[in-house]
C-alpha cells in the first residue's frame, strides 16, 4: 500500500477545509479559544466540500426508487451514480458489488450474516471491536498480537494450513490500527489467505481516510468502512467486493426495497423472490444523504489528490512522534515499532496520571479534543499495555502506581483538516501539563474525569 510522495513538498499542502474550523469553545482558565479536534479517529469533521453537495441537493430530496415523480427520479439516479462513485473509489472489480449500509459495524455483520454455515473466521485479537465480534465464538479463531508485519503473515498461514476440517474460511483484518495507526500488510495477508483457499474481509475505516484503497490491487474479497470516518459523517458505510456469498444469502434485513417480487399462496403463506444485485441486502428506504456524502467525500479525496495528503499527514505523524519523545514521561505505544508507517492515529501513556484526567484536562484548559480509554479495542491496548483490566482510581490521581501497569491509554488522532496549529498547541500542552501540572481541580463523574466547576483554579 505504498503511495509515491517524492516529489511532494508537505509543507505547500495546505488542510482541506472542514466544518467546524471556527467553532471556538470555553475554557475553564477563562476565555475561548478555537477548538482543536483532534479526535478523527472516532469521527472526522465533514469536509467543507461534502457540506456544500449535501446542502445543494437537500431541496431535492425524494424517494428512490420506482418513484415516477421527478425529484424521486433525480435522487434514484443521485443514489446510484453514488454507489458508482464509490466503486470508482475503491477500485472495484467487475462482478462487485457495493451495498450502501449504516457503518464499519453494519457492513461486518452484514458479512457475518451471509457466510457459509461451515466458514471459520480468522481474526486477530489486535482488531477494532467491529472487526472482532460479529461473527460468533463458535467459528472464530483469533489469534495473538503479532509483533512485526512479517509475523502477522506467518501466524494467519499456520493458522489456516491447521484448520480441520477444510472448508470455506474468512480472514477479517485492519489496514490501519484504530489505536496505533500502524499499516498492516493487507497485500502479502491476502496473498496468504487465498494461498490456503481463504477469503479476507478488509476492515477501512481507518486506512480509507488517510490513504488510497484498491480492492483489485490489494486482491482483498471485500472492503468495509464508513462515512463518519471519511468527512462524511451522516450515518452511512459500505461493503464492497465479490457478490456470491452475498447473493446466495437470505436478505441481510427483509422487507421493502429486497424483495423484486411478493405473491401470496393459496395456504395462506408468501412466496418471494428477492432482488439479485445489492438491493438485496438494502431494505427499507436507504438514507440517500448520507450516502450522497459518501460518494462526495470520495471525489474530493481523489481531486485533492493522495500524493499530498499522504506527504503531509506523514509530516504530522514526524511532527507528533518527534515532540512526544521529548517528554520522557510520555510512552507511545506500537506494535511494530517506531519505523512502522502508519497514519495520523498515535496512542499514549503518561507516567503518573490517570489518562482520563490529562484527557480532560487537555479539553478544559486548552480547548484540544482527544480520546482516551481502550478505544473498542480492548484485548489489544491490554496487550499493548501489558495488564488487565481493573478499576480505576479516582481523578487526579496516578492511574498507575510505581511499578504498575496503565490502565488506559490517550488517543491523539488527526487527518487531512488538521492545521499545523492544533498540532502545535497539543504538544505546548503534553509538556505543560507534564511538566508543571493542572491547573485546575476535576472530579469523578459517571466513571470520567470532569473539571470540578465549584473550585477554585490550582
Amino acid at each position: 500500500m505504498s503511495v509515491s510522495t517524492a516529489a511532494v513538498d508537505p509543507s505547500l499542502c495546505a488542510p482541506l477545509p472542514v466544518l467546524g474550523a471556527d467553532v471556538t469553545v470555553p475554557l475553564v482558565t477563562g476565555g475561548e479559544v478555537t477548538y482543536a479536534a483532534l479526535d478523527y479517529a472516532a469521527s472526522a469533521p465533514a469536509l467543507r466540500r461534502v457540506w456544500d453537495d449535501v446542502a445543494a441537493y437537500a431541496p431535492y430530496y425524494g424517494s428512490v426508487h420506482r418513484g415516477a415523480g421527478y425529484l424521486s427520479q433525480l435522487s434514484t439516479d443521485l443514489f446510484e451514480s453514488s454507489r458508482a462513485a464509490v466503486a470508482e473509489f475503491l477500485g472495484c472489480r467487475e462482478g462487485d458489488q457495493v451495498v450502501f449500509t449504516r457503518s464499519t459495524t453494519d457492513s461486518l455483520n452484514l458479512l457475518a450474516a451471509v457466510l457459509p454455515a461451515d466458514c471459520r473466521v480468522f481474526v486477530f485479537e489486535t482488531e477494532h471491536h467491529a472487526s472482532l465480534l460479529p461473527w460468533g465464538d463458535s467459528r472464530v479463531t483469533c489469534l495473538d498480537a503479532p509483533r512485526t508485519p512479517a509475523q502477522a503473515v506467518a501466524t494467519l498461514e499456520r493458522a489456516l494450513a491447521d484448520r480441520e476440517p477444510y472448508g470455506p474460511a474468512l480472514v477479517c483484518v485492519t489496514g490501519a490500527s484504530n489505536v496505533t495507526g500502524e499499516l498492516w500488510p493487507v497485500r502479502e495477508l491476502a496473498a496468504a489467505a487465498h494461498a490456503h483457499g481463504a477469503r479476507i474481509v478488509l476492515d477501512a475505516a481507518q486506512l480509507a481516510p488517510h490513504h488510497p484503497v484498491d480492492i483489485a490491487e490489494l486482491d482483498v474479497d471485500w472492503v468495509a468502512f464508513s462515512g463518519h470516518k471519511l468527512y462524511a459523517p451522516f450515518g452511512s458505510g459500505v461493503l464492497a467486493g465479490r457478490s456470491d456469498w452475498l447473493l446466495e444469502a437470505e436478505p441481510y434485513l427483509a422487507g421493502g426495497g429486497a424483495s423484486r417480487s411478493v405473491t401470496r399462496r393459496a395456504d395462506g403463506g408468501v412466496d418471494v423472490q428477492w432482488h439479485t444485485t445489492a438491493a438485496r441486502h438494502e431494505a427499507g428506504s436507504p438514507n440517500v444523504i448520507g450516502v450522497y456524502a459518501i460518494a462526495s467525500a470520495c471525489r474530493a479525496l481523489t481531486e485533492a489528490g493522495f500524493p499530498a495528503l499522504v506527504a503531509r499527514e506523514r509530516a504530522l505523524v514526524d511532527r507528533v512522534r518527534a515532540g512526544l519523545a521529548e517528554v520522557p514521561e510520555v510512552r507511545v505505544l506500537s506494535l511494530f515499532g517506531d519505523d512502522a508507517p502508519r497514519v495520523g492515529v498515535i496512542s499514549f501513556v503518561v507516567d503518573g496520571w490517570n489518562s482520563s484526567h490529562f484527557a480532560a484536562a487537555l479539553s478544559a484548559e486548552y480547548g484540544i479534543g482527544v480520546r482516551d480509554g481502550l478505544f473498542c479495542a480492548h484485548p489489544l491496548v491490554r496487550t499493548l499495555l501489558g495488564g488487565e483490566p481493573r478499576e480505576p482510581g479516582e481523578c487526579g490521581a496516578p492511574e498507575a502506581g510505581p511499578g504498575e501497569k496503565s490502565l488506559n491509554a490517550i488517543r491523539v488522532s488527526f487527518g487531512a483538516g488538521t492545521p499545523d496549529e492544533h498540532i502545535d498547541r497539543f504538544l505546548g500542552a503534553v509538556r505543560e501539563l507534564v511538566g508543571d501540572g493542572a491547573r485546575w481541580t476535576y472530579r469523578t463523574e459517571d466513571g470520567r474525569c470532569v473539571p470540578d466547576r465549584g473550585a477554585a483554579q490550582v
